[in-house]
């Protein structure tokens, strides 16, 4: 059998919206859902300027901590909860989901979002979580490793006044974002 080395990373745009946004892709339930939230932010780049040709990637449970497990989330009918979204950013760096908020898939852990980060000049994408406010923190091994400054930059800020959560994602200099490595292929 014959066994292939791993190649490098390859740099992915600017060309990210030749093929890869589709219609529907940042909603994961449409907005008539009565659980559904926005996810928002701006991706950064290490001078402070937003991103206009990133795209994020958001991998969550529904609401009761269960992960979907069904084939077909490219397929969206604003009524389904499909686990799965892409969002491009806009010319000043800013991105949006429209989903629910994810319940805990580990019992006694805060939930998250899982995203993921493409950007110009990143050989490899970046990983990242957004724990939502309120939970136990300490209960998550990674967070209770990180010291509270780098920890913050894993948190969503709540919005008064509307269903939705806020997470900025910095890729470099002093607010940068805290990014995840897998190994092994190990996720």
């Amino acid at each position: 059998m014959t066994e292939w080395a791993c190649t490098p990373g390859q740099t992915v745009g600017p060309f990210l919206d030749l093929g890869l946004p589709y219609p529907g892709d940042s909603a994961l339930v449409g907005d008539g859902n009565p659980h559904a939230v926005r996810l928002h932010g701006t991706v950064y780049d290490g001078a402070g300027d937003g991103v206009p040709d990133a795209l994020v990637e958001l991998w969550q449970p529904d609401g009761s901590g269960r992960i979907p497990r069904r084939a077909g989330s490219r397929h969206r009918d604003a009524v389904t909860f499909t686990g799965w979204g892409r969002s491009a950013t806009d010319a000043a760096g800013r991105y949006a989901f429209t989903t629910v908020a994810p319940g805990s898939a580990s019992a006694g852990r805060p939930p998250f979002f899982a995203l993921t980060v493409f950007a110009r000049g990143l050989l490899d994408r970046l990983f990242t979580r957004a724990y939502l406010p309120g939970g136990d923190l300490r209960a998550d091994p990674l967070l209770a490793s990180l010291d509270a400054e780098r920890r913050s930059t894993m948190l969503c800020d709540a919005e008064s006044g509307c269903r939705g959560y806020r997470f900025d994602i910095h890729l470099q200099g002093p607010r940068e974002t805290v990014f995840l490595a897998y190994r092994d292929g190990g996720r």
